[in-house]
Parts: C-alpha cells; structure tokens; sequence
C-alpha cells in the first residue's frame, strides 16, 4: 500500500500537468481568434469563428495567403467555421442549417466561396474537395481602407464581407 500512493500521486501530477499544457490561451496567437455574428433579416443568425492573420509588411498573394488558385482557409490556424441555425441562401443557392468549413479560392476577377461539410480541421490541410456541400462565385472588389489584420463583417442585411489588404469580397446570406 505504502508503494501504490506515490505512483498513484505522480501520475495524478503528470495529467493535471499535460492536461493544463493541453489549454493553450488562443487570444495570445500571433493570428487571433475573432466572432462575426449577426441576425440577418431572414430571421437566421449566421456566426463566423476564424483567425485574424496580419500583414506585416507582406504581400497577399506572394508571402501569404491567399495564393490564386489555391485553397484558403479564410483565416488563419483552424479553419474558418461558417454556423447558420435555420436554412439559407447563399448568393442565391440553398445552404442547410449547421456547420461548414468556410474555405476560398482567390482570383483576380473570381472568388469562389466554398462551405465544406468538415469544419473541425486543421487550415486546409485536410481539406476534401468531395465535402464540398456548396460553392459560390463572386467579385472581388477594393477594400474601402488598407485591412492590416483581416477581418470578417456580417451586416443585418445578410452580407458577408472579407476584408484583407487592399481586397474586399462579399457574399450574400438569405
């Protein structure tokens, strides 16, 4: 008995130690956490949990992300998760209540805005072009002001807007 408790107390130490390791603080991330979230007039809420990457003096395209042509996950660490409680239209197509993955590719003149059935991954690293529920495409356009850290607005009319550099894209939520 008096050999069991220090194992016991050492391996009760050892996962109290792993376990509070295992709870990083994401809102000291280099590319922190951020919410968009609105009711939109159709009555569904639509809420947008992403990572907000910054410039730093890069060029958008070339040293970071969005690379043309390539996937994105809209945002930085974890993907971009897209969440609507009641079914929607997106720029006119249906799009069910729940969770999505939200993943882009960048064009110069063409955006396609993808929703991914797997919205808990890691980036798009494992992303499956097959889980595809819904895919968008819609213009670019010039950001109002210079957006350093990128940002995702959602507007009570239902418009989602992706700010980042000198690049503004829209989508519409109905």
């Amino acid at each position: 008995m008096k050999r069991v408790f220090p194992i016991v107390l050492a391996t009760a130490l050892m996962v109290t130690a792993i376990t509070a390791c295992g709870q990083e603080d994401k809102s000291k991330r280099p590319s922190p956490p951020a919410t968009a979230s609105e009711k939109i007039a159709s009555g569904a809420t639509v809420t947008i949990d992403y990572s907000k990457p910054s410039v730093k003096g890069r060029t958008i395209g070339k040293d970071l992300e969005p690379m043309d042509g390539k996937v994105w996950r809209t945002g930085a660490n974890e993907a971009t998760v897209f969440a609507v409680d009641k079914d929607v239209k997106v720029e006119g197509k249906p799009l069910a209540a729940g969770k999505y993955g939200l993943f882009t590719i960048s064009g110069p003149d063409e955006w396609t805005i993808i929703f991914n059935k797997t919205w808990k991954q890691w980036g798009a690293f494992t992303y499956k072009e097959g889980d595809d529920v819904l895919r968008v495409k819609v213009k670019p356009g010039k950001a109002p002001s210079f957006t350093e850290q990128f940002k995702i607005n959602v507007d009570k009319s239902g418009k989602v807007s992706l700010l980042w550099g000198d690049k503004q894209v829209d989508f519409n939520v109905n």
